[in-house]
């Protein structure tokens, strides 16, 4: 079954009643991860429930989407669970989801349920430790948290007297994106806006900011305070000097539940699902263009930095002017718009000599531009110019063909590049022993060259032009042993990417899949973010090369793959969902299918696939 539920499923129990969102989480030991998992997979989805799980031995953390009836009964459940005693259950009514195209990129078409090694990311180094929960800032309700804005001197409440009445000064643990559109404004009340991309940009910015924060009593908040929970505890981490930190109990959404007229909360609350944004009676509009400085503050078109992805504020007079946005933090880092060209239609081809070393791919350029009708008939808009990456032992002709279906379903929309891997293969085939003979025979057929972009130690190529027996049995396993030639492959795609001229995305199959993660992650490793606007990864894996750090892939991604269902017998579920995991959650889609070890072109599949390529027309 399609993991990616079409609107008219998501109604639940009680069809006639509001839609609502549910945001909670619980810091608990779980002593069995993927149990409670499969628990939420059944029960979300016997409430038709839709939105975000994830699972660690730390505890659980949760955004789910659905009728309101259904949500109160998951309530119920979950509140039976000695596990969630205490859980702050945090549910709002609201519309049903319009856009789907805003619910889709929210994951609130489809419910995603992951077991994590950890709820939140703090310290992107998988070397440090992350600080203990249990050392977090003491919780402050919204009425005690508003009383020490209101007071500043803290003579209202014990716990902050208590601090010698030491200078107050408010944190905000949240992403740039989400402070452009609103935040805590205090008269006289010091209110320090780290400025970051991502949350596991924080612990360095506290680093570097240790002594604006010495001796004083931190307050600090997030959007439903989850985030605060592990900041909290870095910062008193430190020692003397730390001990008074509070934090926000329930988040900016607990303090405009209690004041609705916003208090001293200014504009919007970000909010990670199908809403975009959240307000207060104010309707105050705290956010600007990135282009013309107007004052806007809706993420609903989903504009983003063609540099690091993160999303930016664009109202739509120039939306219209330009498709290309820098960021104010790539801004002062220099970072200047890309030029938009008319592309040529190239088509990649390997020379077919013996490679010296690794070969550099050619482009024969035609004459046609990448052009396609768009529906204004006075408009034009190009094709996105995708570059696929072919699985082990296949080669670009060979993944060519196998996705000629794929590439004429996107004909009007995407230009599909193709480059063999730079690592050949011998020619191996199965033994089946022949009726007729004691020896088994080779194929007959004359064999074509295969290629690989990771391959097992010791692998060597044999350059006879002649087929060779397997010396084991086929083993579906086999790239878990893959783990050699990443570096070369990278060498080898940077060059021919640099030859290829503008592209848009990358597309992986199996082990192309893999490659092109790895590719991602270093390119972010070097160059702060991806080049690619976007990845698709079909039934791919996470290769087992090198270490991603902790720090998601920060790329619009989607991943394709068989369900949990046996489909795909090559690569497994999990292995997929795994690769999906370390992709920068935000902006990732998963679509799940019935049909095995291939990218799937039958309805709804591609029309699945379509859209997430529509965001990048």
């Amino acid at each position: 079954m399609d993991a990616t539920r079409q609107p008219d499923q998501r109604r639940g129990d009680g069809g006639g009643d509001r839609y609502g969102v549910l945001l909670y989480y619980k810091y608990a030991e779980v002593s069995d991860a993927a149990a409670l998992a499969a628990f939420y997979e059944e029960h979300c989805r016997s409430l038709a429930l839709v939105g975000r799980v994830r699972v660690g031995p730390d505890g659980v953390n949760a955004t789910l989407g659905g009728r309101m009836t259904a949500l109160e009964k998951h309530i119920v459940e979950m509140s039976s669970n000695t596990l969630f005693e205490g859980t702050d259950f945090k549910l709002a009514s609201c519309e049903d989801p319009v856009d789907e195209r805003v619910a889709r990129e929210c994951g609130f078409t489809s419910l995603s349920v992951r077991v994590v090694k950890e709820l939140v990311t703090l310290c992107s180094n998988p070397m440090s430790a992350p600080p203990e929960i249990s050392s977090a800032g003491r919780h402050l309700s919204a009425t005690e948290f508003h009383a020490v804005l209101q007071n500043v001197a803290g003579t209202s409440l014990d716990a902050v007297a208590s601090a010698e009445k030491n200078e107050v000064v408010v944190v905000d643990a949240r992403n740039v994106y989400e402070t452009r559109i609103g935040k805590f404004n205090v008269p006289n009340l010091e209110t320090l806006d780290p400025e970051i991309r991502q949350y596991s940009d924080l612990p360095p910015w506290i680093d570097e900011h240790t002594e604006k924060l010495r001796g004083k009593s931190i307050l600090m908040y997030c959007t439903g305070g989850i985030r605060c929970e592990m900041a909290s505890a870095y910062i008193r981490s430190k020692g003397e000097g730390f001990e008074n930190v509070f934090q926000l109990y329930g988040g900016i959404q607990r303090y405009l539940e209690q004041f609705p007229d916003g208090g001293y909360f200014e504009g919007k609350n970000f909010v990670f699902d199908h809403r975009i944004s959240v307000g207060s009676l104010k309707e105050n509009i705290l956010g600007t263009c990135l282009i013309c400085g107007s004052s806007y503050d809706d993420y609903s078109s989903r504009c983003r930095c063609s540099h690091c992805r993160m999303l930016v504020l664009v109202c739509p007079t120039c939306q219209d002017s330009t498709k290309e946005y820098v960021c104010e933090l790539c801004q002062k880092n220099g970072k200047e718009p890309c030029q938009i060209s008319r592309r040529q239609d190239c088509e990649i081809q390997t020379g077919l000599s013996e490679p010296s070393g690794f070969e550099k791919p050619s482009i024969r350029n035609h004459k046609e531009t990448s052009e396609v009708p768009w529906s204004n008939d006075s408009e034009q808009l190009k094709k996105l110019r995708i570059l696929c990456l072919h699985g082990f032992r296949q080669n670009a002709s060979n993944f060519k063909g196998r996705t000629s279906a794929l590439a004429k379903k996107l004909k009007h929309i995407a230009e599909l590049v193709f480059i063999d891997a730079p690592h050949e293969l011998s020619f191996v085939y199965q033994p089946i022993q022949n009726r007729c003979s004691d020896k088994p025979s080779p194929p007959s057929a004359t064999p074509k060259r295969k290629f690989a972009w990771l391959i097992a130690p010791n692998s060597r190529c044999n350059t006879e032009q002649d087929w060779k027996a397997a010396d084991v049995p086929f083993d579906p396993l086999q790239y878990q042993q893959q783990t050699e030639g990443f570096e070369e492959s990278y060498a080898y795609l940077e060059n021919a990417i640099s030859e290829m001229g503008s592209l848009d995305g990358i597309l992986g199959f199996s082990q192309g899949a893999a490659m092109g993660a790895l590719f991602c992650r270093e390119q972010q490793k070097k160059c702060g973010a991806p080049k690619f606007r976007f990845g698709m990864f079909c039934s791919g894996y996470p290769a087992p090369v090198g270490s991603f750090d902790g720090e998601p892939i920060k790329l619009p991604s989607l991943h394709c793959f068989g369900n949990g269902e046996g489909h795909d017998r090559q690569i497994a579920n999990r292995a997929s969902t795994e690769l999906a995991g370390l992709f920068q959650q935000d902006c990732c889609s998963v679509i799940e299918h019935d049909m095995g070890h291939i990218i799937p072109t039958r309805s709804p599949y591609i029309d699945q696939i379509k859209d997430f390529l529509s965001r990048f027309l």
